[in-house]
C-alpha cells in the first residue's frame, strides 16, 4: 500500500497539476495506486497529492467502514481535472475526517448538491451530480488537488474534535457520519 501523506507535508499545500495525457502508463499506474491506497485504507476518498503525486487525480469510493459506519454505497469512481459547480447556495455542516490528518475530525460547512465536470480514465469529458455524503467526499477531496485541508474550511477551532469523541458522539446519536 501507497504512504499516504501527512499533515505538514509540502505536497499537501501545493496546488496540483492538470493531467495533459490519457491512456499513458504514468496515469495508469497513479490510477491503480489510487484504487489500491483507498481499498487498503478506511477512507471513502482519496486525492493524488495524498499519495505523493501532485495531480488533479481524485478518487471517491462511498462506502461503510469502522472510520464512516453509515457511509452510503458508491463505486469507485475516477475523476480527472475535476471542476464542480455549486447547484444551490445552501450549506451543510458535518463531520469529516482525513486519512491524511488521522486522529481529528471537525464539523466543516459544504455544499450538498453539486454537479462536477472531470475527465474519465480515457480522457473523456464527463459530468455527474453529487448529493449529500458523495458531495462532501468530492469537495473534501478537491480542496487537497487545491493544497486545502478540511481543517483550513472550519468555521471555528471548537467544531474540531478528537476521533474518539467523534465515534463516541454517532454512537450515541447515530451520526449520519
Amino acid at each position: 500500500m501507497q504512504k499516504i501523506a501527512q499533515l505538514g507535508e509540502p505536497i499537501l499545500r501545493r496546488k496540483a497539476d492538470k493531467i495533459t495525457a490519457f491512456k499513458t502508463k504514468k496515469l495508469n499506474n497513479l490510477v491503480a495506486a489510487l484504487y489500491d491506497c483507498l481499498e487498503n485504507s478506511q477512507g471513502v476518498g482519496l486525492a493524488a497529492p495524498q499519495i505523493y503525486q501532485s495531480y488533479c487525480v481524485l478518487i471517491i469510493a462511498s462506502k461503510p467502514t469502522a472510520r464512516y459506519p453509515n457511509a452510503p454505497l458508491m463505486p469507485p469512481e475516477i475523476f480527472i481535472n475535476p471542476s464542480f459547480e455549486i447547484c444551490s447556495d445552501e450549506s451543510q455542516k458535518d463531520w469529516e475526517g482525513c486519512l491524511s490528518i488521522p486522529s481529528i475530525r471537525a464539523l466543516v460547512p459544504r455544499h450538498p448538491h453539486i454537479l462536477v465536470h472531470y475527465n474519465d480514465v480515457n480522457g473523456t469529458l464527463q459530468q455527474k451530480e453529487l448529493d449529500g455524503f458523495n458531495a462532501r467526499i468530492f469537495q473534501h477531496e478537491y480542496d487537497h488537488l487545491q493544497g486545502l485541508v478540511y481543517l483550513d474550511r472550519v468555521n471555528n477551532n471548537q467544531d474540531i474534535i478528537s476521533e474518539t469523541e467523534f465515534l463516541k458522539l454517532i454512537a450515541h446519536t447515530n451520526h449520519s457520519l
